[in-house]
């Protein structure tokens, strides 16, 4: 009873702080990692929107500053600590009231030493406790420790209406489901977002009409797995084969929402990410194939060419599976654009076994990809029970030779788009010249044209002169 009364009356210093401040009070988010994480933020946006807090692209008039982090590779973790380091001396100089704060994947996993130890944040938020924010931020104000981690088996904010930060107002970000059950053996992010649960579909069409009446072009549904998307009734995702007959039909899988989707509106392109190769069904193919406002692209990690390596890292597939998926897709789907992760130098790798990797990323020839070292993280079942032997010097030429033949594949993929008419979203201008605008075709290449009379918006018709290995140029020949 006592702590019930401690935390209610936690909650209404903590709220009468955050309502007598509301007014001019500014927040800046900065995201890394994943598109999830980058979702996530839109998402704390809308929360402290409705407490009456508003965003600002300067971090020196800021109020609360949050950074929404990843945690799946060490690189990324140090920049996060590194601009942590740049908020605090901004605090300490120009605003010592600013509060700071971590969100997301990070913030889950380093809690203690970001609070006690190191003393560089105010807040520490996971990324099922957003709806928390504002009593923590009261915390602080009253100058109380604020730490919020606790995972959730149901919250998928499927009600909150993302502010969308720094967006271009013709593409968005869709969250369909959250957390990850897949268990890789070099992954944290089962640790740190929880149990898969899935959106209501009802919910994410809403989102998608809504994107649609403010004049949004493309959508990308945003999943760790979205191929294990299962609407069943509940958040928590359920095995479908367990379900009785009666709830199997009213169940809704990954293949079916992207149908209703994609009817959502003939205008509004349909992206999705990320597919995992031993969930990825002929179905879900079959659907893209089927509407033309399906993008023809699909990110299918592989991390690594070699049957073995794939078991020791509990991928669930072997290479065999793998190349099954990659034909069914260039079966179903003959000009759909594969990209890729690949972890070079995983635990006990061989040379060979490196070897498979090049061999199988021979086979597909991906037009583009996202290729690492392996980073040993924390508490992953890797870190506990393989050992991390293969020599650094080893993993950076082993990756070298994977980014170098990765160009020389994605330079391949593009040439075959040169002297082709390609239908292009624009997007906006191109960074390189103000005379220039820039899109992405179904293949979600990069494509650059002169910007004539053209708008960002529009769907324009370009033909493609030229190519470089990571993006193609062309002329507007008209709207598509």
């Amino acid at each position: 009873m006592e702590e019930k009364v401690i935390e209610e009356g936690r909650q209404g210093e903590a709220l009468e702080l955050i309502n007598a401040s509301k007014s001019g009070r500014k927040m800046y988010i900065e995201s890394y990692g994943c598109q999830m994480n980058f979702s996530d933020s839109e998402i704390v946006a809308s929360i402290l929107t409705d407490e009456g807090f508003s965003t600002t692209p300067n971090i020196e008039e800021a109020d609360v500053v949050f950074v929404n982090t990843c945690s799946i590779r060490e690189k990324a973790e140090q920049t996060v600590r590194n601009r942590l380091k740049v908020y605090n001396a901004i605090k300490k100089k120009q605003n010592p009231r600013m509060v700071v704060g971590v969100l997301g994947c990070m913030a889950e996993r380093l809690k203690e030493k970001f609070l006690e130890e190191e003393k560089l944040v105010d807040i520490v938020v996971g990324p099922d406790a957003y709806r928390d924010l504002p009593n923590l931020i009261g915390d602080v104000d009253i100058g109380r420790k604020a730490v919020n981690v606790i995972l959730s088996k149901e919250e998928t904010y499927a009600e909150i209406s993302p502010v969308r930060l720094g967006g271009n107002g013709i593409t968005a970000f869709v969250s369909i489901m959250r957390g990850c059950d897949n268990m890789c053996s070099f992954c944290v992010v089962p640790f740190t977002r929880g149990r898969e649960r899935s959106r209501d579909p009802e919910s994410i069409v809403k989102e998608c009409q809504q994107l649609v009446a403010d004049g949004y072009k493309e959508v990308t549904l945003l999943g760790q797995n979205v191929d294990s998307y299962l609407w069943s009734g509940g958040g928590l995702k359920k095995d479908f084969k367990k379900l009785s007959p009666e709830e199997q039909a009213k169940s809704v899988n990954f293949a079916q929402l992207l149908d209703v989707v994609a009817q959502v509106s003939p205008e509004l392109r349909i992206r999705f990410s990320t597919s995992h190769p031993k969930d990825m069904t002929d179905d879900v193919l079959h659907i893209m194939a089927k509407h033309e406002n399906i993008c023809n692209y699909i990110h299918l990690p592989v991390q690594s060419g070699n049957s073995r390596i794939l078991e020791l890292m509990n991928r669930g597939y072997t290479r065999e599976w793998y190349i099954d998926r990659v034909d069914a897709i260039k079966r179903i789907i003959p000009d759909c654009g594969i990209s890729m992760d690949i972890i070079s130098g995983f635990c006990t790798e061989t040379e060979k076994e490196h070897q498979d990797t090049l061999s199988l990323m021979e086979y597909v020839k991906y037009d583009f990809g996202f290729m690492f070292n392996y980073s040993e993280r924390p508490n992953t079942q890797a870190q506990r029970k393989l050992n991390d032997d293969i020599p650094d010097i080893v993993k950076k030429r082993r990756l070298k030779e994977i980014i170098d033949l990765q160009m020389q594949h994605s330079h391949f993929r593009n040439q075959e788009h040169v002297g082709k008419v390609h239908k292009i979203l624009v997007e906006g201008v191109s960074k390189k010249s103000d005379q220039e605008l820039f899109g992405r075709n179904t293949q979600n290449t990069v494509v650059v044209f002169p910007r004539e009379k053209f708008e960002a918006g529009q769907y324009i018709n370009v033909e493609v002169y030229e190519c470089t290995s990571a993006t193609l140029k062309g002329k507007a020949i008209g709207l598509a």
